[in-house]
């Protein structure tokens, strides 16, 4: 049961189960063409391994919860077809540690080739949509924002929102990618420092942007 809600409320859930809350918005959200949104928070206890659930392969209740909300928002499409603008999608996160390598080591831990572990302080195990989470935490971009990948002179590009975000994570970025994402004139422009194809690149960075979108914050 939910109430007191308008139509463009957050609801939040610290004890999700099975994501019934989840099932509540969206139906609620066809029946007043509302578009309220839903945060789910489960830890992912597992299932009893003589339950049907377990049985049926979902082997926590978090994996339950996500069918539910799949079944759930396909479900209500269908039973409100005049609904045409409900949003049933939803995204996945788990809590994690840092992609960041860790930078306190005692002295015993250290040799000469110590500084090498530093030309990529990124863990080796992160993806490129890792590292686009942790840049839109920090740039307070909403997690539930629209992300579009497009190629951009054959590398890999995160469009968040409306411009709000772009970032490209690849390697051997080249100036003419760098200038495109500076002619689309986003809000905050993010790279890997690292991943420039030569310091004249990296260098040029901060000029080209100067010239096709001085007001956009880029970070690498």
């Amino acid at each position: 049961m939910i109430g007191n809600l308008h139509k463009d409320s957050v609801v939040l859930d610290f004890f999700s189960g099975s994501a019934t809350t989840a099932h509540a918005v969206m139906q609620l959200n066809a029946e007043d063409g509302g578009n309220r949104k839903f945060i789910m928070v489960q830890l992912p206890e597992k299932c009893d391994e003589k339950s049907e659930a377990y049985k049926a392969g979902y082997k926590n209740i978090c994996e339950i919860g996500k069918e539910r909300i799949r079944r759930a928002g396909k479900k209500i499409k269908e039973e409100n077809p005049t609904a045409t603008n409900l949003d049933i999608g939803f995204r996945v996160l788990k809590l994690d540690s840092s992609n960041m390598k860790d930078v306190y080591y005692k002295p015993a831990d250290t040799d000469q080739n110590f500084l090498t572990k530093f030309e990529n302080n990124i863990k080796e195990d992160r993806t490129p949509l890792d590292l686009l989470f942790q840049v839109m935490l920090e740039f307070d971009t909403p997690l539930s924002a629209k992300i579009n990948e497009k190629e951009v002179a054959g590398k890999k590009v995160f469009v968040v929102g409306d411009n709000d975000l772009i970032a490209c994570f690849d390697e051997n970025i080249t100036e003419e990618v760098v200038k495109t994402i500076a002619q689309m004139k986003p809000n905050y422009a993010v790279f890997r420092d690292n991943s420039f194809s030569s310091d004249a690149v990296a260098v040029n960075l901060d000029q080209i942007f100067a010239t096709y979108s001085p007001n956009t914050d880029r970070k690498s």
